[in-house]
């Protein structure tokens, strides 16, 4: 026997201790040690708030509010419960919630999951955990002042018993919820901070784990759509007499995405969509190509801007700037590409629609369900399931509409499901832009006025264009920011990062050029630029010390520099290259995150390293292109990702802080492709000002 279990009560004690009480032995008998029901002898289980239930096997399940889509929240958030409940943490599960207004929102994006779970959920173990001392208190019969948790368990200092969690929870579930508690301070943290391994790594591997593409229902059946190929499109008519003669079709039918094919499994479908003959109207947009679209954003700049920052008198400055630097930026269509293409499966029936999707917004696929059906409120629901990667593709709801319209047509559930080419070709991509940045300099070389107009496809939301453009941190006394929309078909959606993806590259590419241009040190011209600015600093002195900055490097070799703030984060990267002859390789990656107070540092670290991946990704291949009024990219032969033979040697360093929690996610990706331009420059002594380079790299 330990230590622990030799000071647990057994039966004898506990009818010892309550004789010296008739209400304590009524307690005794009412609300037992073992945590079940007096007269049912089942288990109970103790649900202090939305967050959190504590069972009477002692086993803690902390509800995720939030989707999981690898970027570890799934431990995260559960070691700020643990940390407050003071719980064991072997004895930590999780359950994903399911979509409930208790929650609030539940839309996972922006680096949001801890920042914005952060205090609720510490607030929601502290609770728990008070609870659970006044049970022990009442069931000891001591003052609550004499109790303290400690790993799963409530002590009695003074007559050294203990009782743990799941033989209080009977007791705690009668007690009023506390409306304020005390939340530790972060000295005693001994959860928070550490590197515990994800929660749900074995089930990642050994299969338990059931993704969107995984799940079944009784009697399922499986759909795929034939899409209408070209924006602005649509189906003239249709011949499915060869689909239904695929042994496993059941139904062939038009929905508003193109003809669905239903089968009895995903075989019989695919080989059924392939025998269908749709006659196709091509729409407006059939002779649309990407050079088109990029010759009306780079018009577009031509146009006056609606001006989102305005500091001094930009205009002035430049026309008496001693010198003028213009540089003009350009970056593509991107998909997100996770690796789990999208599906849903949706059951209509008896006036009830219910989903199950892997979704960043459970949210919007409610209302994609409640615009097709009309179904009362209630009568809708939404239960959210693991994804294979996401990175703000599954914010869109466009694959629950096409499910919940393919159910309509049948009484069975039914699961609607994509290929890589149909995600590809049928995305909400990373938006298209066009910059032009004209910056002035006074005599002494320094920046006294920045100009930057951007033209973005329109799509009603600005700031999926313009966010971060007009966030500019260094001191340059002259600032002006506007942006022009352009009328475009291509949908458009918050792609990792969102708009930080393209203006950090053009920030940090446009200081680099001034830097170089005046012959100035571009770390150091940067620290003066930010003197003000002590968390940007900070990143800035531990990459430099880090990366070896300014070191003599071999002759083939050169680092590029970038910093950027962004989802409250501060991160800055140097990426080393060298040039063969089978053109340049990205040989190292030094970066810096300031995200405040660490949940897990191997979590951040993780997704530091995702990021960067994520970036050298689209700055070297990424670009999805139109041509005849749709997307060409097909698969990963057309639509390529960093393969190990490229992957870089990473080294990530996290800035020790006791501020809040903030993004970690997002962050690293905007300033890696400014880095590797800058580091081309430096080695080459050529801008590049186009994203992406795939056609200059071995």
């Amino acid at each position: 026997m330990n230590s622990i279990e030799s000071k647990l009560l057994d039966r004898r004690q506990f009818l010892k201790l309550s004789t010296g009480s008739t209400a304590a032995l009524v307690l005794g008998f009412c609300w037992p040690l073992n945590g079940k029901d007096s007269v049912s002898g089942e288990d109970v289980t103790f649900v202090p708030n939305a967050y959190l239930k504590i069972h009477s096997n002692d086993t803690v399940s902390v509800i995720m509010p939030r989707s999981e889509m690898g970027q570890k929240i799934y431990t995260a958030l559960p070691q700020i419960v643990a940390e407050e409940l003071e719980a064991d943490w072997s004895k930590i599960k999780v359950i994903q919630g399911d979509l409930n207004e208790v929650y609030g929102s539940q839309t996972t994006g922006g680096s949001a999951s801890v920042r914005t779970q952060y205090d609720r959920l510490r607030k929601a173990g502290a609770t728990a955990k008070a609870m659970l001392i006044q049970a022990a208190a009442t069931t000891l019969n001591v003052p609550v002042s004499e109790c303290h948790a400690e790993s799963g368990y409530v002590h009695h200092s003074r007559s050294d018993r203990i009782l743990s969690y799941g033989s209080l929870v009977a007791l705690a579930n009668t007690l009023a919820v506390p409306k304020n508690v005390i939340l530790k301070d972060p000295k005693a943290f001994h959860i928070i901070g550490k590197a515990y391994k994800s929660l749900d790594g074995v089930g990642k591997v050994d299969g338990s784990i059931k993704f969107g593409y995984d799940f079944e229902l009784p009697e399922m059946l499986t759909a795929v759509v034939a899409r209408i190929p070209k924006y602005g499109g649509s189906i003239v008519t249709f011949d499915a007499t060869e689909a239904l003669k695929v042994p496993g079709v059941t139904k062939v039918a038009p929905i508003s995405a193109g003809v669905a094919v239903l089968a009895e499994n995903s075989w019989a479908a695919l080989q059924g969509r392939k025998k269908l003959v749709v006659k196709w109207n091509d729409g407006p947009h059939a002779k649309l190509n990407s050079k088109k679209i990029s010759d009306d954003l780079h018009i577009a700049l031509e146009q006056e801007g609606t001006i989102i920052r305005a500091e001094g008198d930009t205009d002035k400055a430049l026309k008496t700037a001693e010198r003028q630097i213009d540089l003009t930026f350009e970056v593509p269509y991107l998909d997100h590409a996770p690796q789990e293409p999208n599906n849903c499966t949706a059951h209509v029936h008896n006036g009830i629609c219910e989903i199950w999707a892997p979704t960043q917004n459970p949210g919007a696929a409610w209302w994609a369900a409640k615009s097709v059906t009309q179904f009362d409120d209630e009568n809708i629901k939404i239960h959210t399931l693991r994804m294979g990667g996401a990175f703000g593709r599954k914010l869109q709801s466009d694959y629950v509409r096409d499910a919940v319209e393919v159910a309509q047509l049948t009484k069975l559930p039914v699961k609607v499901i994509r290929t890589r080419s149909e995600d590809l070709k049928n995305g909400f991509y990373r938006p298209s832009t066009v910059h032009q940045v004209k910056v002035g300099l006074d005599r002494n070389n320094k920046l006294v006025s920045w100009n930057h107009k951007l033209s973005g496809p329109q799509d009603g939301w600005a700031p999926i264009i313009t966010g971060g453009a007009d966030e500019l941190a260094y001191d340059i006394p002259n600032q002006k920011v506007s942006y022009v929309m352009t009328k475009q078909p291509i949908p458009i959606g918050a792609w990792r990062s969102v708009a930080h993806t393209q203006n950090a590259f053009v920030h940090e590419s446009m200081v680099d050029e001034v830097a170089r241009k005046t012959g100035r040190d571009p770390l150091a011209f940067r620290r003066e630029l930010l003197k003000n600015r002590p968390r940007h600093l900070g990143v800035l002195d531990l990459v430099e010390k880090h990366s070896k900055w300014g070191k003599p490097l071999k002759d083939n070799r050169a680092q590029g520099l970038a910093v950027h703030y962004s989802f409250n984060s501060y991160v800055a990267i140097v990426i080393e290259i060298s040039e063969a002859k089978k053109g340049l390789h990205v040989e190292r990656v030094t970066a810096a995150i300031d995200c405040g107070t660490v949940i897990n540092p191997d979590g951040v670290r993780a997704q530091v390293e995702g990021g960067i991946v994520m970036g050298l990704t689209a700055a070297l291949y990424g670009e999805i292109t139109i041509d005849q009024g749709e997307v060409e990219q097909t698969n990963f032969h057309n639509y390529r990702l960093l393969k190990m033979d490229k992957m870089p040697e990473i080294n990530i360093h996290i800035v020790e802080s006791t501020e809040p929690p903030t993004g970690v996610g997002e962050p690293p990706v905007p300033p890696t492709p400014p880095a590797l331009m800058n580091a081309i420059a430096a080695l080459t002594g050529k801008r590049l000002s186009r994203l992406p380079l795939k056609s200059q790299l071995g």
